[in-house]
């Protein structure tokens, strides 16, 4: 009785322990632009740490930067989290700049491994370019104003340096993670993972004691429809999307019934628009590839010995040299991009516009169009009732308004559907 006891005590023992999950730790890892997608990512990661009872959420970071909108929708999501957040600048040699700075100090617990650095978190307006000095000046002393007290508001929130902060907006300043430790930037240096989890355990967050000691890692992988917008969200997507519809709709209307690269054309064009309304698109920088492209079709009917095409490579160049700013390096538009997309851009039109548009202006070569003004023998009598004449050894339906005898030499003057309209050659033998 006593061994059944045992037994059944020792079973009872098992199924509890076995009952018991091992706490986890949600992971994971933005490297890149901070952009829309990345905000989505950011905010269905918490909510399935949050579903998963998990400790805490690691997001480890690596990026130069990106939009004040984005980030703003991130910081929001922080604050709203239900477990807390450790936002963790990794690896070695990794930077929190930019978007990237507010993002860390909103972190319930800012996390850097050694040698990476923060900071630089100076705001550029998006779309500049479109007005004239005074007001852009005026409009960028308003966004370094409310990204100053923006990042302050944070800082001050997670008892962070507050004074650092500010002057990493206004001033650009950028520090390493030993130098953010001393002064009061982040909570902790990590040398990796383990060691992270390791000084967490224990850490208290709003009453909540980590138990990340023991911990498992579940990394929240992004979904395909996130890595898709991700990479949209790229100032060279942009790029090539604005090439394409350029090249799709130039294409059909150049040879009109298609359909498929307007169609293509089209769908490039709305993506454009919408991404040009988020990224720092240069209104300047659009204005000078229009330009070009008026240019390159001007070539096409005044032929000027390529004068033309020359000046609208040039303003093409210019136009996309221009076309993000390029104080920003996370929006960069390198000359690989730039030089071959303004050469092809240049060759489409010259060779492939240019030669449509040249064609369409030719006379008829083919079809029965080409038969007007041709002259023919009638082969049998022909008036207001249709009568047959040959040519080239084949029997066409005729009709004239001048009776015309059988052997006559007529000419054909037009069509009617496939009935020639003819009139008599030679009116001395005309009846």
């Amino acid at each position: 009785m006593r061994v059944c006891s045992l037994v059944l005590f020792g079973l009872m023992l098992v199924q509890l322990c076995g009952g018991v999950e091992s706490p986890t730790v949600g992971l994971i890892r933005i490297e890149g632009t901070i952009n829309p997608a990345t905000a989505g990512y950011i905010n269905r990661s918490i909510h399935v740490s949050e579903g998963l009872q998990s400790v805490c959420l690691v997001i480890q970071l690596d990026t130069p930067g990106g939009l004040l909108d984005s980030t703003q929708t991130i910081v929001k999501d922080f604050y709203a989290s239900r477990i807390p957040i450790v936002v963790y600048v990794a690896p070695t040699g990794a930077n929190a700049g930019s978007a990237g700075c507010f993002i860390t100090l909103a972190g319930d617990v800012a996390a850097m491994a050694p040698n990476t650095s923060i900071g630089a978190a100076h705001p550029v307006a998006i779309g500049g370019g479109g007005g004239d000095e005074e007001s852009n000046k005026t409009m960028s002393t308003k966004l370094e104003n409310f990204a100053a007290s923006y990042i302050e508001a944070i800082a001050e929130k997670r008892g962070r340096n507050a004074e650092w902060a500010i002057a990493s907006v206004r001033e650009s300043a950028s520090i390493t993670s030993e130098e953010a430790l001393e002064l009061n930037v982040i909570n902790l240096v990590a040398k990796d993972m383990p060691d992270l989890l390791y000084q967490l355990n224990g850490y208290i967050v709003d009453d909540q004691v980590l138990n990340t000691g023991q911990a498992e890692i579940n990394e929240i992988p992004m979904l395909l429809r996130e890595r898709v917008f991700q990479m949209i969200w790229r100032p060279e997507v942009m790029f090539i999307l604005m090439l394409v519809a350029i090249y799709g709709i130039i294409g059909e209307l150049n040879s009109p019934g298609l359909v498929l690269p307007g169609v293509i054309g089209l769908i490039a064009l709305i993506l454009v628009l919408y991404m040009a309304a988020i990224l720092p698109v240069n209104v300047a920088g659009i204005a000078l590839i229009a330009i070009a492209v008026a240019l390159f079709i001007t070539e096409a009917f005044t032929p000027t010995f390529g004068l033309l095409t020359v000046g609208g490579a040039i303003s093409f160049f210019l136009g996309a040299l221009m076309l993000f700013d390029r104080n920003l390096p996370e929006f960069h538009l390198s000359l690989g991009y730039i030089i071959p997309g303004t050469l092809i851009t240049a060759a489409f039109f010259t060779f492939v516009v240019g030669a449509g548009l040249r064609a369409q202006s030719l006379p008829v070569r083919v079809g029965q169009e080409t038969l007007i003004g041709r002259i023919a023998t009638a082969t049998s009598r022909i008036g207001p009732k249709p009568g047959h004449i040959m040519l080239d050894g084949e029997d066409w339906a005729a009709t004239c308004e001048t009776p015309i005898q059988k052997g006559q030499s007529v000419e054909i003057v037009g069509r009617d559907g496939l009935l020639f309209i003819v009139k008599p050659t030679d009116k001395e033998n005309s009846p």
